[in-house]
């Protein structure tokens, strides 16, 4: 195997140049980040060197004047922890990136009858495993009926393929089974406006008694957000700082229905925020945990908090921000994945108003109704 060297600004980049050079059979060897000499030893530039060969194919020969070539200074240490994460998310985009121009449409597999439904689930991005599976169902169906079918009917048929896909997962809301309601998420998804929503029917609708702990002690703002909510539910708020803290504030709400816990809202793609979680909340004893994720961040984004969650025992998931996207598949390519139910999905800010409580039904209407909503 012959190897060759590729140096760019980003990992996609010199990915990109990899594809060009070699085409979709190269095989990556080795990749690391290094920094060009700069004037006087200053201004040093990072870049990113991908070393990577193919078999028997003979790569295309690009002539670079030498004066446009920079000497690369290696890096002789091992890389910062910064550097392996900004490689990492390099790498998950470029997965993305490779996939996405490799794949053809799934539609041109089927007749002309199924491409505007299959279309119309790529547009949703839908992953194409699940596509695959509704489009060989759908073609089963034509080939096996007597009859013309219309658009509407097969619409219909791939609706309760979804249904059938998601029936055995866990939806709804509040189950009132448990007295602490544990809220977790990253920084950025609107957990704090989703409490209150959650809180303001729970008092509203259910005429429940209630009480917030929030472990948000990195924001002060977030603090005053939740206090203001509760103010308008006639809710007192416990700022709980450790453990210990935690213990009292549950006891301060022994005679409460019901108990809001708004967890800090950081990184948790970095493990050691999990751990330190762990450590102050208790999430097993008479708690319902849901994990909040934005519509609006990437699949491949999402799907790492959900796996660094996997150790708390989340059955479901709600998913913020809906009105801001015109796609949802990722929603339903996570639950499958993951196995997680769906308890609400929001689509504004307003309080109570804009959430809405999952149902298998509700959903795939959301899911077909694209650009309509």
């Amino acid at each position: 195997m012959k190897m060759k060297k590729y140096i760019a600004s980003s990992m996609t980049a010199a990915m990109k140049k990899v594809q060009a050079d070699l085409g979709d059979d190269a095989i990556i060897a080795n990749s690391r980040v290094v920094y060009s000499k700069g004037f006087l030893g200053m201004f040093k530039k990072k870049s990113f060197e991908v070393v990577a060969g193919v078999e028997r194919i003979e790569p295309k020969k690009t002539i670079i004047p030498s004066k446009m070539i920079q000497q690369p200074m290696f890096i002789e240490s091992e890389p910062t922890e910064e550097q392996t994460e900004e490689i990492k998310k390099e790498l998950a985009d470029l997965k993305i990136m490779m996939q996405s121009m490799q794949r053809q449409s799934v539609s041109v597999q089927y007749p002309d009858i199924l491409s505007a439904i299959i279309e119309r689930l790529e547009q949703q991005e839908i992953s194409s495993e699940l596509i695959t599976q509704i489009g060989d169902e759908l073609f089963a169906v034509i080939k096996n009926s007597k009859n013309d079918l219309s658009q509407k009917e097969l619409e219909l048929i791939a609706k309760k393929h979804f249904i059938e896909l998601l029936k055995d997962f866990p939806f709804g809301g509040i189950s009132y089974h448990k007295k602490y309601i544990n809220v977790l998420g990253p920084t950025g998804v609107g957990k704090t406006t989703t409490i209150a929503k959650m809180a303001a029917r729970a008092v509203l609708q259910d005429k429940k008694k209630i009480g917030f702990i929030t472990t948000d002690t990195y924001r002060i703002a977030a603090i005053e957000q939740l206090k203001t909510y509760a103010n308008l539910l006639q809710a007192q708020v416990e700022i709980v700082y450790s453990r210990e803290d935690y213990e009292k504030a549950l006891i301060k709400f022994d005679q409460l229905d019901l108990v809001f816990i708004d967890t800090a809202g950081r990184n948790y793609k970095e493990a050691k925020y999990i751990k330190d979680l762990q450590q102050l909340i208790d999430v097993e004893k008479n708690v319902e945990n849901f994990l909040v994720l934005s519509m609006t961040a990437k699949e491949c984004d999402m799907a790492t908090i959900i796996e660094q969650f996997l150790a708390f025992p989340v059955k479901k998931l709600i998913f913020t921000k809906t009105d801001e996207t015109n796609t949802i598949g990722s929603m339903i390519n996570l639950m499958v994945k993951y196995k997680k139910g769906l308890a609400y999905y929001t689509n504004g800010q307003e309080v109570p108003e804009d959430i809405e409580e999952a149902s298998v039904t509700n959903v795939i209407e959301l899911l077909f109704q694209g650009d309509k909503r």
